[in-house]
């Protein structure tokens, strides 16, 4: 009887335990999409962290002071670009969308098609009567703001963040017991590392992507080359789906000429894959996160199952993530098996000094 009295704590302390797992559980879950957010902050901050590094190594620059100088620099190249292409591309995009009509009048004319224009502003007509414009324009107008008010919170976080980074991975690092500790900032310097890898080299492909995609359009005639190869560059950001939503203008643009611009196009489209799948991807990210396939298209799936939108477009370092930890923590630590992790085969002292 003594026994048992003696066991009654040691069963209260797990109750009580299990009770706290399964509350903070549940809160992560309603609180999902702001989580999202932070991780879309730890993304902008391991990016000006990675640009800030160079600048803090070989100059007498301090960390916070080559922080703001990174963010001087990424601002500036953004700026330049819309400065130098901006306009270019917007007339681009604008003559792009009104060519809309025309280009479904080529389709119906060009494969026997009847009523898809008709169809197309029978749908834009119920849009704009009885008053369903107003709904429709103030919804769009609320998620414009929503949008670009996520954006400003992604980006003034990822300064912070970038701005002391020691400070929030102490305090994090806290939160586990102490025999815990030097794991749990082991780990998440990994995850820094291989994050910053796999960021970089995703930036390289997409800039190649885009620049590829654009000077392929262009010399087979395509209008709005431009637009539409920026548009490529951005969507190589979630693969696979990426890749295809954003060759679906130009093969209808390539369509409205002749059936055979439109296989040329779509031949270009699937030549710009297989070079950054087999000869640009191996290049820039042979030593960061080496992803399978499967992995990467159940992660874009299961992901936008959970969290919509935000969660296919974060899909994939969210995959880096688990891979990371499920190669550190189970197979190496807990098997004791001899793997490569990724973040590891550099040296991850680069994050952990941040």
């Amino acid at each position: 009887m003594l026994q048992l009295t003696d066991e009654r704590p040691w069963f209260a302390a797990k109750l009580l335990m299990l009770t706290v797992i399964i509350i903070a559980t549940l809160a992560a879950w309603q609180l999902s999409h702001i989580l999202l957010l932070v991780f879309g902050a730890v993304l902008v901050a391991v990016l000006l962290k990675a640009v800030a590094l160079p600048i803090e190594r070989f100059t007498p620059v301090s960390e916070q002071w080559s922080v703001g100088v990174a963010c001087l620099i990424v601002g500036g190249v953004l700026a330049g670009f819309f400065t130098l292409m901006g306009r270019q591309v917007s007339q681009q995009v604008t003559t792009l969308i009104e060519g809309v009509p025309d280009l479904l009048a080529s389709l119906e004319e060009r494969f026997g098609v009847s009523g898809l224009r008709g169809w197309v502003e029978e749908q834009l007509a119920d849009v704009f009567q009885d008053g369903e414009i107003a709904i429709s324009l103030a919804e769009y107008s609320t998620s414009a703001l929503t949008i670009v008010a996520h954006v400003l919170i992604v980006l003034t976080s990822g300064i912070y963040l970038a701005l002391r980074p020691r400070a929030y991975k102490n305090g994090l690092t806290s939160l586990f017991p102490k025999r815990r500790q030097a794991q749990a900032r082991d780990t998440m310097e990994t995850i820094g590392q291989a994050l910053k890898l796999w960021l970089l080299g995703q930036l390289v492909a997409m800039v190649l992507v885009g620049v590829l995609t654009t000077l392929g359009l262009w010399l087979l005639g395509i209008p709005s080359a431009l637009a539409l190869g920026l548009l490529a560059g951005l969507l190589e950001f979630v693969p696979f789906i990426g890749p295809t939503l954003s060759a679906v203008p130009a093969i209808a643009l390539g369509l409205s000429e002749s059936p055979s611009t439109g296989l040329w196009v779509a031949g270009l489209y699937i030549l710009v894959q297989q070079v950054e799948g087999n000869l640009i991807t191996p290049l820039v990210q042979q030593r960061a996160v080496d992803l399978p396939p499967v992995v990467t298209i159940f992660a874009i799936l299961s992901f936008g199952v959970l969290f919509g939108a935000i969660g296919v477009l974060l899909a994939t370092p969210l995959a880096v993530v688990c891979f990371v930890l499920v190669k550190k923590l189970w197979m190496q630590d807990i098997l004791h098996e001899d793997v490569d992790v990724p973040g590891e085969e550099d040296d991850g002292s680069d994050y952990a000094e941040s």
